[in-house]
């Protein structure tokens, strides 16, 4: 169980990787919290006191969001406040602030989904073409637009040109696999999902955007009309018990069923993550050149702050491969050269976005 040093120590854990990631008010924001923060508010009580692990459960990015979302209704600019002003709003505001510690950020970048594309693309190279995807962690489903975004991965071109929602991260090294990709059906589940269409919920997934990336809040703002105009196949469930009943369901010859997710597992128990690996394996081991499967996941490497994108598919023995590396809200993806390493994605300690 986590102590007081220990809670507060993650607030410099979080402005480390804040200052990795070119995000300068937010870090300087983190750090003014940890020396701020004492039990006279109950949401300084309730972080000094946290039980869990504080970097693993985003306890820095619960009440970074809250005030964040505090700034954009113009009700306090806690990123403008000396350390006494930022006590006073915390005070202040306590009351509103407190619901924000209830559950981890759902943060949902649109833009991650250049490495969970990148991850397709060489499932597609391997599998074929065509594509079901399945997401777990979906938040308000706006990866699951996946097949209506139009990318340029490192010259690679693939989905709709006249898509409204362009991503083109900044590429680094090889390109990945320039494979035809058709996504058909894309669904999601999240323990929570965020309904886009109720304003108070699409105004606090804004607010977990960091103020410093303005041209995210304006990627959310198109994303968000996507959703609207046309909905994602979003519910909310146990993401364990709906891949499982998602495997076992038919699968339509020809199509590659496969599993996506980006900055989820850590969130999950381990006895979800453990079923989820299980129910893969079991599903891989049925696979055929007919009824292919596949599992795409963007996680991070919080000791590097960076994340990795890993890649398996069945029927093959091949383990699962790092096949890239990208910034935590998809600015840079940089291609890995094969041979590729080959393990199973392991989480580590240490920062987090």
């Amino acid at each position: 169980m986590a102590d007081e040093s220990t809670n507060r120590a993650a607030f410099e854990v979080q402005a480390q990787y804040c200052d990795a990631m070119a995000a300068p008010q937010t870090a300087a924001l983190c750090r003014a919290l940890a020396r701020v923060l004492t039990r006279d508010t109950a949401v300084g009580a309730r972080l000094l006191d946290w039980p869990g692990e504080p970097v693993a459960d985003a306890t820095v990015l619960r009440i970074v969001g809250g005030l964040h979302a505090l700034a954009r209704r113009g009700v306090a600019d806690p990123f403008a406040a000396d350390d006494a002003t930022l006590a006073t709003i915390l005070a202040t505001h306590d009351a509103a602030l407190l619901p924000w510690l209830d559950g981890p950020p759902q943060t949902n970048e649109a833009q991650r989904s250049a490495g969970l594309m990148t991850g397709l693309l060489h499932v597609a190279a391997a599998l074929g073409s065509r594509i079901e995807v399945l997401e777990i962690g979906s938040s308000a489903g706006l990866n699951l637009l996946i097949d209506r975004m139009r990318f340029d991965l490192g010259g690679v071109r693939v989905g709709p040109p006249e898509s409204p929602l362009a991503i083109v991260p900044d590429w680094r090294g090889p390109p990945p696999p320039a494979a035809p990709i058709a996504i058909g059906r894309t669904r999601g589940v999240d323990i929570a999902p965020v309904d886009v269409r109720d304003p108070a919920q699409a105004e606090r997934l804004a607010g977990y955007v960091w103020v410093d990336n303005h041209e995210r809040l304006t990627r959310l703002a198109t994303a968000l009309d996507m959703v609207r105009a046309r909905p994602v196949d979003l519910v909310q469930g146990d993401a364990a018990d709906w891949v499982e009943a998602r495997l076992a369901e038919p699968q339509e010859e020809g199509v590659a069923r496969v599993l996506m997710h980006s900055v989820v597992w850590q969130y999950l128990p381990a006895s979800s993550r453990e079923r989820i690996r299980a129910a893969m394996a079991d599903a891989g081991a049925r696979a055929t050149a007919e009824r292919p499967l596949g599992w795409v996941m963007m996680e991070p490497n919080r000791d590097l702050h960076r994340h990795e994108v890993r890649v398996q598919y069945w029927p093959s023995k091949q383990p699962m491969q790092l096949v890239a590396l990208t910034h935590a809200h998809g600015a840079w993806v940089e291609g890995l050269p094969a041979p590729y390493e080959t393990r199973d994605y392991v989480m580590r300690r240490g920062a987090y976005e």
